[in-house]
């Protein structure tokens, strides 16, 4: 027969609410009664109550995380980061996929979900897109990922600083003609985007350097897309000499069409992407790293920091970039 709290307070010589109070670690609790309630419940194999625990402080016991994509690569890495903080926490995660900002979706009514989570975290959606403006009146903690809003916490990177590493890494090896593999034509509803996007212009801009568009091609941040994409590229009266790829997923897509055409990537056209993906090491794919499950982690760790010290200001976290440099970029080789 499974142990109670009441069989707990019986066996410790205490009142059951002292028992509930020793082992959810509230204050007001003699410390050595604290420790004979402990000793007690682990010599008779007691296990608090999630539900009971929960009922008894209030909160909700979980965390809703509303996201445009849960099976991309990016967004995949980024909740498994978050589960990794919430796993220890013993919080839930109510996960919301809401699709891409820009078309219209059936979003989740979050009005509802006030009684059911504790707070908010929020990855890359546009603060103003419908439905997700609806949180912040629900005076729940939120921490916002790859975004940002006045008085909100937020985690992420700097998505121009990244670009023109990538674009100047280029630069440097000699390239003239550097065409871009982005997610979409402008205007895009996601800000890693756009920025990353202005990182590109003004670094070819800095380095006098046309800005043309005729080079510049959409990948949809998938690998198939950014083989199309570059597949087109190729077909152009003057193709590129180099691509930043806004994606590794698209960067790799990048290569595949290379080798299809019989070119090598670095010695015939260099590549670069962005993100840090598994697969980069392995097919030898010139990177922006990005730290996204720390990304992830981090922003856990500040929604969980907002719940146990609500009156704290907002938190803005930016995680460092590295370049990574391997053989799918090289100095500019004229083709004949």
């Amino acid at each position: 027969m499974a142990m109670t709290i009441r069989d707990i307070a019986r066996e410790a010589g205490v009142s059951t609410a002292t028992v509930s109070r020793a082992l959810r670690g509230l204050p007001n609790v003699d410390p050595v009664t604290r420790e004979r309630v402990r000793q007690v419940a682990e010599r008779l194999d007691y296990v608090v109550s999630p539900a009971a625990s929960r009922l008894a402080s209030g909160r909700a016991g979980s965390i809703a995380v509303i996201t445009p994509y849960i099976a991309r690569w990016y967004f995949a890495r980024v909740l498994s980061g978050i589960e990794s903080v919430l796993q220890a926490s013993d919080l839930d995660l109510l996960l919301s996929s809401v699709g891409d900002p820009s078309e219209s979706n059936h979003l989740p009514p979050h009005r509802k979900l006030r009684r059911r989570v504790d707070g908010f975290l929020v990855i890359s959606l546009p603060t103003d897109t419908p439905g997700v403006g609806e949180i912040f009146d629900l005076d729940l903690p939120v921490v916002l990922i790859d975004t940002d809003r006045p008085g909100c916490s937020s985690v992420g990177i700097d998505d121009v600083a990244g670009s023109r590493m990538a674009v100047q890494h280029l630069v440097n090896l000699g390239h003239e003609r550097i065409g871009l593999i982005s997610g979409r034509a402008l205007p895009s509803p996601f800000r890693p985007e756009e920025n990353r996007i202005v990182g590109y212009h003004e670094t070819l801009a800095e380095a006098g350097l046309a800005i043309e568009p005729d080079l510049e091609a959409c990948g949809h941040f998938t690998i198939e897309g950014g083989e199309r994409a570059m597949t087109s590229l190729l077909a152009r009266p003057r193709p590129p000499t180099a691509v930043f790829a806004m994606s590794d997923e698209m960067a790799l897509g990048a290569l595949r069409s290379l080798r299809s055409h019989g070119l090598e990537p670095g010695r015939d056209v260099s590549v670069v992407g962005f993100d840090g993906h598994e697969m980069a090491e392995h097919l030898d794919l010139t990177t922006v790293v990005q730290p996204v499950e720390q990304i992830g982690a981090r922003a856990a760790r500040a929604l969980l920091d907002r719940l146990d010290s609500p009156t704290e200001g907002p938190v803005h976290v930016e995680l460092p970039l590295e370049m990574v440099v391997r053989g799918s970029t090289a100095p500019r080789r004229d083709r004949s």
